[in-house]
């Protein structure tokens, strides 16, 4: 082993090195492979995340003040809805699946099935520090591996909650938690992992990727991105407004998915821009900064990054800060140009930059000239509108007519494209994601079709011509 890998683990000074290692004996066994097991410990780990509730519930209001409601809606109840989506499920995921024999490979029988990659890694970030740790390990154990968790240093009291539960439902050679900073994240990624899950920026998600690829090692990376909330004449602008109210303010707007700016039609900028303020007023209060549900940013570092893209700008409205309760306002920036500084990367925090177009071209033009962004949000009533920006732009998923929610579902797939990532996962898809699909031809020994064996003739040729149409 070597030095510098030595780390703090999840058992009191185990080094990580030490923890992959009897992960992988473990792995070996073959236990976990079971279905009956599998089913069994994702029962455990629901009953002990209710048991747990208000204590993971405090914990998400010291780091983020998330509320008792918030907590539940996005980060609880989503984690128990993946894990009872996946015990219906998961036999049917975990089953071999026929598929059709060539004629050429006659008397045999095609399937697939799938099985564990083995000890995978899963790094998530702490801006849903609960939901965003505990979603994929549900895939990752469903799917039969052993899982290293490393929860996020800037979410310090969901940190401890996410170990002390792992500790109550799993052995360490199961499912172990690193707790720590980026020295740990360094050393983990030292390590042979058989699969890496990586949620959080694209700085770190190259250097995962890098680290990965010196072991062939493959990657899911749940990035982010600048990504944009289009809205037309034709829109419903009430309901628009309180939609995009909701996905843009939730969490503050610490949400990878969250509408990063405005696109708008300019003919409805105005009386749009009237009805969201109200709406936001009506959600937030007059004073957001003293409303005890609106969370805080994460920690200091971040609240000066906020601020500073606000330096120099006259907020339309909003614009408030706390710095001593880390609390930015609701805030909308009416914008000239989109050369603005913050339109230059993604702002991570309750603040809406607006920009007009004409014509939608204009609109699906700025989108397609930019990276690819995790989402994309169309309000339209056209239906020529919604299938032609639904088809020309490439983006991880979204809504028409809505924000956020097309994540909260275990039926369908959730991830980026390009820069805003690669991969998936809830449900199927993450079950999908961390286990590897084999390809099998189980021949019968009663007959032996010759075609194949040596000495080659016309006659061969033709029937094999034959057998590949």
């Amino acid at each position: 082993m070597r030095q510098e890998n030595r780390r703090p683990g999840a058992s009191g000074g185990t080094d990580i090195g030490t923890i992959v290692k009897k992960q992988r004996e473990y792995q070996a066994l073959g236990g976990t492979g079971s279905l009956v097991f599998r089913l069994d410990v994702l029962d455990k780990l629901g009953l002990e995340i209710r048991k747990r509730e208000d204590r993971i519930r405090e914990a998400l209001k010291a780091d983020l003040n998330k509320s008792r409601f918030e907590s539940y809606m996005t980060e609880t109840g989503l984690v128990l809805s993946e894990i009872s989506h996946m015990k219906r499920h998961l036999r049917s995921y975990a089953g071999k699946k026929r598929h059709m024999t060539p004629l050429a490979q006659f008397h045999g029988k095609s399937f697939t099935m799938r099985e564990p990659y083995g000890v995978v890694l899963i790094m998530s970030p702490w801006n849903y520090p609960f939901m965003l740790c505990i979603e994929p390990l549900v895939g990752a154990i469903a799917a039969g591996n052993c899982c290293v968790l490393k929860p996020s240093a800037y979410a310090p009291a969901v940190s401890a909650v996410i170990k002390e539960l792992i500790g109550a439902v799993f052995p360490p050679e199961y499912v172990a938690v690193v707790e720590g900073g980026r020295e740990e994240n360094e050393a983990l990624l030292e390590q042979r992992f058989d699969y890496i899950f990586f949620t959080g920026g694209v700085k770190v998600g190259r250097l995962v990727m890098e680290k990965a690829a010196r072991h062939l090692t493959p990657v899911t990376l749940e990035l982010g991105g600048k990504s944009p909330c289009i809205i037309d004449e034709t829109a419903d602008l009430k309901t628009a407004a309180k939609r995009l109210a909701f996905g843009k303010f939730l969490n503050a707007g610490q949400t990878c998915v969250a509408p990063d700016y405005l696109l708008i039609q300019e003919q409805v900028k105005e009386p749009f821009l009237e009805i969201f303020e109200k709406t936001v007023e009506q959600m937030y209060g007059e004073e957001p900064l003293e409303n005890p549900d609106y969370p805080k940013i994460i920690n200091e570092k971040h609240f000066d990054r906020i601020s500073g893209l606000l330096e120099g700008t006259a907020p339309r409205t909003g614009g408030k800060r706390d710095r001593e309760t880390l609390k930015i306002a609701p805030t909308v920036l009416d914008l000239q140009t989109a050369e603005a500084p913050v339109m230059q990367e993604e702002i991570f925090g309750p603040v809406l930059p607006v920009l007009t177009f004409r014509e939608i071209k204009e609109a699906e033009n700025f989108v397609r000239e930019r990276e690819k962004p995790l989402a994309c949000y169309i309000f339209t009533k056209n239906r020529a509108t919604e299938r032609r920006l639904l088809s020309s732009l490439s983006f991880g998923g979204g809504c028409v007519n809505d924000t956020v929610i097309h994540l909260a579902t275990s039926r369908m797939g959730f991830g980026g494209v390009g820069m805003s990532g690669m991969g998936s996962y809830h449900g199927k898809k993450s079950f999908e994601t961390f286990s590897h699909e084999k390809s099998i031809v189980k021949k019968y020994n009663w007959i032996d079709l010759p075609i194949r064996y040596q000495p080659y003739t016309e006659k061969k040729e033709r029937l094999l011509r034959f057998f590949l149409k």
